[in-house]
């Protein structure tokens, strides 16, 4: 189980509390709308030096057992 601590963080100072990548001001969303855009995730780790490729893969990790275990709850 990843921690999300570690990845995701979410301060009302802070981009008025949208979930950023934990040491940066870059939203979680924007790694979203580059992947679904068709961009790889060098590009964006390219554009958004601050976020490491760890806590972009961990961030897709933690996506997926969301999705996996809301689809196993329904």
């Amino acid at each position: 189980m990843v921690l999300t601590s570690s990845i995701i963080h979410s301060d009302p100072d802070i981009l008025g509390g949208t979930p950023v990548f934990t040491g940066t001001r870059v939203p979680i969303k924007t790694l979203l709308d580059y992947l679904e855009a068709g961009d790889s995730l060098d590009i964006f780790l390219d554009h958004f030096p601050s976020v490491s490729k760890e806590q972009a893969i961990a961030s897709l990790e933690l996506a997926k057992e969301m999705l996996t275990t809301y689809a196993n709850s329904t």
